[in-house]
């Protein structure tokens, strides 16, 4: 499974501290204010977690199944053409469907550290590229990869392993996220209700 921490921690943070203000305004607000309030985090709550805490990516040796802010999709590894890391990380199917993977996160700081690494790691006479000796307890060569770029090393790896496999095989499969949807759109429906008439 692939998720990312600083999200989790993020939403997680923002759940807090609109819960906090929104439960505040419940109690101590006067006329519309807790409607408003109560509406507000019916619209904000399920947001928060769909871009934050939902998202994650799972994959077993038949398929990827991919949980994104809206919909969940379901890739057997027949199903995939391929998988792409850029500004975000991608996958493709046969027929050309493209789907984000917003659990891996993409970080070109990472990526620029990574490099760095791996060019100091070439540059050395030292094998390890570190200040432990060559073959002392504890020397293991660093990462060169970016953790999500790593991630998505790992979904090729087993893409291509499994592609042809009985199976895997299979048509993709996207469902919407309606207990996601559904709350958002009746705190939507009911803030702008509040809001009207005032």
């Amino acid at each position: 499974m692939h998720r990312s921490p600083a999200a989790i921690a993020g939403g997680v943070l923002l759940l807090a501290i609109g819960v906090w203000l929104g439960v505040d305004a419940l109690i101590r607000g006067e006329g519309n204010t807790p409607w408003i309030a109560l509406a507000g985090l019916l619209f904000a709550v399920p947001l928060v977690v769909a871009y934050t805490v939902r998202p994650a990516v799972f994959s077993n040796e038949d398929r990827l199944r991919v949980r994104n802010p809206f919909r969940t999709i379901v890739l057997p590894w027949g199903a995939i053409s391929g998988l792409r890391s850029g500004y975000s990380n991608e996958v493709f199917t046969q027929d050309g469907t493209k789907f984000q993977l917003w659990a891996i996160p993409v970080s070109l700081r990472g990526r620029k550290k990574a490099a760095r690494r791996h060019a100091q790691q070439v540059a050395s006479d030292d094998p390890v590229a570190s200040r432990v000796r060559p073959g002392a307890p504890g020397a293991t060569p660093p990462n060169t990869r970016d953790a999500g770029d790593q991630a998505m090393d790992d979904l090729r790896e087993i893409a291509e392993r499994r592609e042809h496999a009985e199976a895997a095989q299979g048509e993709p499969v996207v469902r919407w996220a309606y207990e996601i949807l559904g709350p958002c759109a009746a705190g939507a429906v009911l803030l702008a209700v509040l809001i009207a008439v005032g």
